[in-house]
């Protein structure tokens, strides 16, 4: 009789055990559910905040264009209505008006142009091929074409990066990057200042670039701006030099479809410095 209430005592305890062990784990599924639940609800929540944002970036985006299309297209509309006019217009006036149009429609080509590019790296980064790409020489492209302009402001350009620095990337992309920092110093940092470009640290994943001029700098409450779509600083200058106010987007665009990020600052010597990474 004393083993048959054992056996009984033996197998309420087991039966016991595996009734707690389902309630325990059917907790855990339960508070698991939960948290996916609250998980989804928050991924919901990011989604429609970034749906929200883009849709916001966009509207910005549209409304900053049609901004920046209204003067070049006013003045060449300006400019045309005189020369179709009865009104005697003389032979240097003439010229003077129609380089003036060629100047605006070489903005509006600009413009196009860089939106383009913006609209393609955030929506279809994919399309854009990759190669292996010396940097060095693509450096070399992006200051000899912009070499007339940084004589004119006699500027000296330096690019100490070494031929073995090889990035797997596309090449319109990295030269966008130069040429664009190149003519954002050549344009607003002043006269008789010198550009320096290097790679100052390497590991076996990045390349870590340094990019700076001895300028006039830029006034600290832009530096967490300075990357924004169309911001302009000086924007009467920046209108007097061509610029479309998306150069610096571009930079950092181009920089992340590569892999790194990028920040600017003020250097302590004076003028303004770009850190950034990409991958090998």
């Amino acid at each position: 009789m004393l083993f048959h209430w054992t056996r009984i005592i033996a197998l309420v305890v087991v039966l016991t055990a595996f009734v707690l062990l389902y309630l325990f784990r059917r907790g855990q599924t339960t508070r698991r559910l939960r948290q996916l639940a609250k998980e989804a609800e928050v991924s919901k929540q990011q989604i429609i905040v970034e749906q929200q944002r883009n849709q916001q970036l966009k509207q910005e985006m549209t409304n900053n264009i049609a901004h920046e299309l209204k003067t070049p297209v006013s003045s060449i509309r300006g400019y045309l209505e005189i020369l179709l006019s009865d009104s005697p217009v003389t032979e240097d006036k003439r010229r003077y008006f129609l380089d003036r149009c060629y100047q605006q429609t070489l903005r509006l080509s600009d413009l196009i142009n860089d939106v383009s590019l913006i609209n393609k790296l955030v929506e279809s980064s994919s399309l854009f091929p990759v190669e292996e790409v010396m940097l060095r020489t693509v450096v070399d492209e992006a200051i000899h074409d912009l070499s007339d302009k940084a004589a004119t402001a006699r500027i000296n350009i330096e690019n100490t990066i070494a031929d073995t620095v090889v990035v797997e990337g596309n090449k319109n992309l990295l030269y966008a990057i130069f040429r664009n920092l190149i003519e954002n110093a050549v344009s607003y940092a002043g006269e008789d200042i010198t550009v320096g470009i290097e790679c100052y640290r390497e590991n076996p994943d990045r390349y870590y670039l340094h990019f700076y001029d001895t300028g006039c700098g830029v006034d600290n409450q832009y530096m967490t701006r300075i990357f924004d779509r169309f911001l302009r600083i000086d924007s009467g200058r920046s209108r007097k030099n061509g610029g479309t106010g998306l150069g610096l987007s571009i930079v950092k665009h181009a920089v992340q479809f590569h892999g790194g990020d990028i920040y600017a600052k003020n250097r302590d010597e004076g003028g303004l410095e770009f850190f950034f990474s990409l991958k090998r």
